[in-house]
C-alpha cells in the first residue's frame, strides 16, 4: 500500500524537477542572449562625433597611424594604390580563415553608402550596419581607444579615396565560430577601453605614444600572445606571440627583448622611419607594410612611439 501510494509523489517529484530544469535552461538561455547581445556605442557619445568638423587632410595622418593599407589594400601594393582598399587578404587562424573585406567609398562593393554613426560603430564597438557582431580579426578591441576627433577624420578621409568594385567570399570558419552570436561572449569576456598600461607621469610625448601603439597602432593584436578563445593575454602586452600564419614568431617588442634591449628610443624611431636596424639589417615580413605605413607620419609621431616602447613592462 505504501508503495502504491508512493508512486503518484515520485512522479510529481519527477514532474518538478523536470520543470525546475526546463526553468533553469530558459533561463540560462535568457541570461545568454542578453550578454551576448551587440551594444551599440552610446546615442550622446553617436551625436557628438557627428557634430564634429572632420578634417580628411588630418584623416589621411590617422590612416597610416591606423594600418589600414596593411590589410585593406591590394596585396604588394606601393605608392599610392595603397590607398585603393579593395581588401581580399586572407588571414588564417586557429578558428579558421578571415577573407578581408572591401572598405573603399565603392557604393555597392565597399563602404560608401555607410553613415558615420554606422563608421562609428563598427570602429568603436565591432558592430556592423545590419547590428550583427563583426569579428575581431578586425581590431576594434584597439580601436576602442580611439578619440572621437580621430574617428570622424578618419571617415571623411576614406571618403576621398578611390572606390574599388572588388568583391570578395565570406569567411571561412569552423562551427562554431561561424556564428556571430558568440562574439558577444568574447566581447564580454575581453573587450574594454582601459589602458593596456599605467604611465609613471603624464608626460605629453608618453601620452600619444601610448595612444598610438594601444589605439589606432594596434601593436599588441599582434605582438601580445592569445588563450585559447583568442583573448590577449595581457599581463604579457607586447611580449611576442606565435606567427598567426604558422612560420616563425611575431617577436617580443618589449624592453626585456634580447634583440632589442639595446636598441635607443631613437634607434627604434628610425627604424619605423627607414626600415633599418641599428645592426643594420632591414625589416621583413608582414612588418614591411607596418613600417611603410609608420613611415608616414610625422616624426613626432614615431618618437612617441618609441618612447612609449621603452617604458613598458619588459618582458
Amino acid at each position: 500500500m505504501a508503495a502504491a501510494n508512493g508512486r503518484p509523489v515520485a512522479k510529481r517529484r519527477v514532474r518538478l524537477l523536470g520543470g525546475l530544469a526546463v526553468a533553469a535552461l530558459i533561463a540560462g538561455l535568457g541570461v545568454f542572449w542578453a550578454v551576448t547581445a551587440p551594444r551599440a556605442v552610446s546615442a550622446e557619445r553617436l551625436a557628438a562625433i557627428e557634430a564634429i568638423e572632420a578634417d580628411p587632410a588630418r584623416g589621411e595622418r590617422v590612416f597610416w597611424a591606423g594600418g589600414c593599407a596593411s590589410c585593406h589594400a591590394e596585396k604588394e601594393a606601393s605608392g599610392d594604390d595603397r590607398k585603393r582598399l579593395s581588401g581580399g587578404l586572407r588571414l588564417t587562424s586557429d578558428f579558421g580563415t578571415f577573407v578581408v573585406p572591401n572598405i573603399s567609398p565603392h557604393p555597392d562593393a565597399g563602404i560608401g553608402q555607410w553613415t558615420l554613426d554606422q563608421f562609428s560603430n563598427a570602429m568603436l564597438a565591432g558592430i556592423a550596419p545590419g547590428g550583427s557582431h563583426l569579428y575581431p580579426s578586425f581590431p576594434y578591441a584597439s580601436y576602442v581607444r580611439m578619440s572621437d576627433q580621430d574617428i570622424a577624420d578618419l571617415f571623411a578621409h576614406i571618403k576621398t579615396l578611390p572606390a574599388s568594385d572588388a568583391t570578395h567570399p565570406d569567411h571561412e570558419l569552423k562551427f562554431p565560430f561561424s556564428w556571430r552570436r558568440l562574439l558577444g561572449g568574447w566581447k564580454f569576456l575581453f573587450f574594454d577601453d582601459a589602458p593596456r598600461t599605467e604611465l609613471a607621469d603624464g608626460d605629453a610625448q608618453l601620452q600619444r605614444g601610448q595612444y598610438l601603439v594601444e589605439g589606432p597602432g594596434h601593436c599588441g593584436e599582434c605582438h601580445t600572445p592569445r588563450n585559447l578563445l583568442g583573448g590577449l593575454k595581457t599581463d604579457q602586452w607586447l611580449a611576442g606571440a606565435p606567427n598567426p600564419e604558422g612560420e616563425g614568431r611575431v617577436p617580443n617588442i618589449t624592453p626585456g627583448s634580447p634583440s632589442l634591449k639595446s636598441w635607443s628610443a631613437a634607434d627604434i624611431a628610425y627604424y619605423l622611419e627607414s626600415g633599418f636596424t641599428p645592426d643594420f639589417d632591414s625589416v621583413g615580413g608582414s612588418m614591411v607594410a607596418v613600417q611603410k605605413n609608420m613611415a608616414e607620419l610625422p616624426s613626432a609621431d614615431r618618437e612617441a612611439i618609441a618612447a612609449y616602447l621603452k617604458t613598458v613592462p619588459a618582458r
